[in-house]
């Protein structure tokens, strides 16, 4: 059986306690939702159906088996600014992002836009053969200066690829990603190869979170995102064709695999500038102890890895 709840819910009063002989000031808002039985998981959940004055618009057959979550991708990002500017953009310009993790150590966490709309964050974007995502994602941005190509204005240069410096996240921001993340994949089932960074859907043009960013410990400790078993990279590693890193064979199987596990990149069969940058942002996220873009044993055990526990 479905159940409907009124359509409009009033919230309470707020007072002004600055002056006792004034009138208190009431905000009143409408929340636009019903509330419904699923037939299917038998809990109740709140769905957005027309309300029409001459038609009743009836939940007897909701839901339809035929659906599912518009939410499919988590994308990380960092601002490469401090708080203030980073709120101001995310507001006031043309780009959001459904939260913002400031570079403040307090409890607070922005929202910034409804999950239920899309926000714009992604940009030109592609994961495993979906474009624009950011019709099926969710953006967490995160307050970071992002990279320096000054090593001594980082203060801990140890993680940089061939130009870029970057700069570290501190514990109390991580915190924060893992517990809101944890959230939005636990109620959306996001799968964990779709937990990514924006450099992994735009690896042409982006570099955030950057290789700073705690992938493996969110992994290891919030089990957050895909992260590759040690064991299958040590056998890949014994098995890495250092005779035919120039070939045109094994160049090609490279791009392939990148192609699989999810990123753009065309099979030229050539160590081209696309090619260097999808290596590059691929290290990022899986390899960030050397992010120059080459494949080398580690780099290419890991990716074979990965496709093993996830894309087979």
């Amino acid at each position: 059986m479905t159940l409907k709840f009124p359509f409009l819910i009033a919230i309470a009063a707020i007072f002004l306690a600055s002056c006792a002989s004034q009138p208190p000031k009431v905000v009143k808002q409408i929340v636009r939702d019903t509330i419904v039985v699923n037939s299917i998981t038998e809990k109740y959940e709140y769905a957005r159906f027309a309300k029409l004055d001459n038609y009743t618009v009836s939940t007897k057959h909701y839901p339809a088996k035929g659906q599912d979550e518009r939410i499919r991708f988590l994308i990380l990002h960092y601002t490469a600014m401090e708080n203030e500017p980073s709120i101001r953009v995310l507001t006031n310009n043309e780009v959001s992002a459904h939260y913002l993790i400031s570079d403040l150590n307090n409890d607070t966490i922005y929202a910034l836009v409804d999950e239920t709309k899309r926000s714009w964050h992604a940009g030109v974007s592609y994961w495993k053969n979906v474009n624009n995502l950011n019709f099926s994602s969710i953006g967490i941005e995160i307050v970071n200066k992002g990279y320096t190509t000054d090593k001594t204005l980082t203060g801990n240069p140890d993680l940089a690829d061939a130009t870029r410096y970057f700069f570290d996240f501190p514990e109390y921001q991580i915190k924060q990603v893992a517990e809101l993340s944890k959230d939005i994949i636990d109620r959306y089932k996001i799968d964990p190869v779709n937990v990514l960074a924006h450099s992994d859907i735009a690896p042409q043009r982006k570099h955030d979170p950057g290789p700073k960013f705690p992938w493996k410990r969110l992994y290891q400790q919030y089990n957050i995102g895909a992260w590759y078993e040690d064991s299958q990279k040590n056998i890949y590693l014994s098995q890495f064709p250092y005779a035919e890193l120039d070939s045109f064979t094994f160049i090609q199987s490279v791009q392939a695999d990148l192609e699989k596990y999810g990123y753009e990149i065309q099979k030229t069969g050539s160590w081209d500038e696309q090619t260097r940058k999808v290596i590059t942002a691929f290290q990022y996220h899986f390899r960030p102890e050397r992010c120059d873009g080459v494949v080398d044993a580690e780099t290419w055990a890991i990716l074979k890895a990965l496709i093993l526990k996830y894309r087979t």
